[in-house]
């Protein structure tokens, strides 16, 4: 009986997070991506083409403000306290959302970290700051300030991204780039993707699901790595062969179904209502008010 408990998927992975864990730490996957997005609330039920404008009029107005200045760091602060107000109203999981923004932050953090330690060019004088460092490292208050500017300016951005991936749908997200101008060119691609994503996840699920019920761990110290480098070879190879295949028909019944024929282009064609505009003007209003009244 315990041989055969052990092939079961636990429990905790049906709670709050799907996916596969080591130890008790949870994984954010596809399927939870997704899942927040189908929730229901004031900012989910918001047009598609609304979140995204507000998320990039977001992002260019952090991108376009000072590298270093006395005010730039209080209008990130407000700028991420109304992101996540909006969190709160979107209603999505707390503990979901900081792992996605961990998940990227290290990217971010790293560059940042980097900065105290060299003289940016765009600043003709510089003030050392008073400590020692061997190997004759310096660190400088400009470049302490152009470090803290980056990682505040990369939070607010993944801050934003995250806001609207988790409360659009992937199909919502790509029908409202297309609407918006971007090149269908760029949207099939963006659409086929979202749509091969999820058939990846499931079989590589079935692939490991099966791998588990052979009492197959990767963690395992007490098997030598190289059997285990070949097996995850081997599945990722499956991997492959079976996406290909899985590929071809659905490429074929995509062609049986009138693909390429123009149709595939046919939209949702929801109008924007006054909701939908009002939340832009608070977007922008708060991005105003942020510039001219800190």
């Amino acid at each position: 009986m315990k041989v055969l408990e052990r092939t079961f998927i636990p429990k905790r992975a049906f709670s709050g997070f799907s996916g596969f864990q080591k130890g008790d730490f949870p994984v954010v996957t596809l399927t939870d991506i997704e899942r927040e997005a189908y929730k229901n609330s004031p900012i989910h039920r918001l047009d598609a083409r609304v979140k995204l404008l507000f998320t990039l009029a977001i992002i260019l107005y952090v991108v376009s403000l000072p590298r270093i200045h006395d005010k730039t760091m209080v209008r990130f602060l407000f700028l991420e306290i109304y992101l996540i107000l909006l969190v709160f109203l979107a209603g999505l999981d707390l503990r979901y959302f900081a792992l996605r923004i961990l998940a990227v932050l290290p990217f971010g953090l790293g560059i940042a970290l980097l900065q105290p330690f060299f003289k940016p060019s765009f600043v003709e004088s510089y003030t050392l700051y008073p400590v020692t460092l061997p190997f004759g490292l310096e660190v400088t208050y400009e470049g302490l300030a152009f470090g803290a500017s980056l990682l505040l300016k990369f939070l607010v951005c993944v801050t934003a991204i995250i806001l609207f991936s988790s409360s659009t749908r992937m199909r919502d997200m790509v029908n409202a780039a297309g609407r918006l101008g971007i090149p269908a060119e760029f949207t099939l691609l963006l659409s086929m993707m979202v749509r091969y994503l999820f058939l990846f996840w499931g079989v590589l699920k079935r692939i490991r699901l099966a791998q588990q019920t052979r009492l197959f761990d990767i963690w395992n110290k007490k098997v030598p790595r190289k059997w285990v480098l070949k097996q995850i070879g081997n599945s990722i190879s499956s991997l492959f062969i079976r996406s290909y295949e899985q590929g071809e028909k659905t490429y074929i019944s995509m062609l049986c179904r009138g693909y390429g024929s123009g149709h595939e282009r046919a939209y949702c064609r929801n109008k924007i209502g006054g909701r939908d505009v009002l939340f832009l003007l608070a977007g922008l209003g708060c991005i105003l008010l942020t510039h001219f009244f800190t």
